[in-house]
């Protein structure tokens, strides 16, 4: 039994589901039924779980059920580190998310000091040949497993350089305007890549000691033009450097916003753009994998992964391997795909529950 999990989850007129419960143990979720039944669904609720917007990053007014937009509520008996937590995560018609912990009224950063969740989605396949954007934001959500303060961070610096850009596009030439901005950018900004770059460490490290069917990835943090500032002292100069520059630009054009993940297949010494498919969904892989060994370190339980669609782009041995490699960490993983066929390796190691286009979630399959 893994020592963090979802016992019980309840969905209410959340996306696809008007209404659903699910109940399980520890063992991984294998979830399949045909596209557009809701299974990916069921991953973004459970993605919930963790600070952050969830997996598709959406507003909580996406989530609700159409045609009602009613608002909408997804509870979950929480197992984490031999307690037990009621979570209750809903939006009213309209309203911000909200969430509760216990009967109280609770932040994100407090639903991250009883929660980790990591996800591998499909749009993330093209995380290697893609915008430094989409890498940016892969790194950014490890980067958070490890340091829940990290969300803060990065909001106090969006909010510090949207405010300087606004000055930028309007050219403000005088420097005192710049000055309390640049040093708030400076101070979160060093923060931010610190964090990164510990958290690239212990993926490596991660990689390092395990023996396992799946590639190891060397990670490289760079700057999508000039040398990143490292410090805050640095970063506060070179802003105070590129003003004119980025007046000219209309926007910021130094700092961690700038930053870009560089990823090589280890064994070949090939830059994992120019990779195939395969190879370049199997380095995504040995990330997730090596981000869940580090945590367990670190929280003292597996994290819950969600994985969609992971049969894609992998062959027979090594999805078999992925199996194994879930199950030797302990950890809950919610998978989906389109048949029980796809988790045959599994065997009784899972749970598997199927949902179909007209009756949504049916009762889950214990073997």
């Amino acid at each position: 039994m893994s020592g963090l999990f979802l016992s019980e989850l309840t969905l209410s007129h959340f996306r696809s589901h008007k209404g659903g419960r699910i109940e399980c143990d520890g063992r991984p979720v294998a979830i399949y039924g045909p596209n557009g039944a809701g299974k990916t669904n069921i991953l973004e609720a459970v993605s919930l779980f963790s600070p952050g917007r969830g997996l598709r990053r959406s507003s909580a007014e996406d989530m609700t059920r159409r045609p009602e937009a009613l608002g909408w509520k997804v509870t979950g008996i929480l197992q984490s580190l031999q307690q037990v937590h009621e979570i209750e995560i809903w939006s009213d018609k309209g309203a911000a998310r909200q969430l509760r912990i216990d009967g109280k009224a609770a932040t994100q950063n407090a639903l991250g000091t009883i929660s980790r969740v990591l996800w591998l989605v499909p749009s993330m396949d093209r995380l290697w040949i893609e915008g430094a954007e989409g890498r940016r934001r892969f790194l950014d959500r490890m980067t958070l497993s490890f340091f829940p303060q990290h969300a803060e961070l990065s909001l106090d610096y969006e909010k510090a350089m949207r405010e300087r850009n606004r000055l930028l596009k309007d050219q403000v030439r005088d420097a005192h305007w710049y000055a309390a901005l640049e040093q708030q950018m400076a101070r979160t900004g060093a923060g931010i890549h610190s964090n990164r770059v510990a958290t690239l460490t212990r993926l490596q490290e991660a990689q390092a000691q395990a023996e396992t069917a799946f590639p190891v990835a060397e990670l490289e943090l760079t700057q999508t033009e000039g040398e990143m500032p490292e410090t805050e002292a640095d970063l506060n100069e070179a802003l105070a450097e590129s003003r004119f520059r980025d007046m000219a630009a209309g926007r910021s054009l130094v700092g961690p916003h700038r930053a870009d993940l560089q990823g090589t297949f280890a064994a070949k010494g090939v830059p994992a753009k120019d990779c195939s498919t395969g190879e370049q969904k199997a380095l995504l892989v040995s990330l997730i994998l090596a981000n869940a060994r580090a945590l367990t370190q670190d929280f003292g339980a597996a994290p819950m992964l969600l994985l969609d669609e992971v049969s894609a782009h992998l062959d027979a041995g090594r999805r078999s391997a992925l199996y194994d490699e879930i199950c030797a960490l302990n950890a809950q993983a919610w998978m989906t795909g389109t048949g029980p066929e796809l988790f045959q390796d599994l065997s009784a190691r899972a749970q598997y529950l199927e949902v179909t286009e007209t009756a949504g979630i049916s009762a889950i399959v214990t073997q």
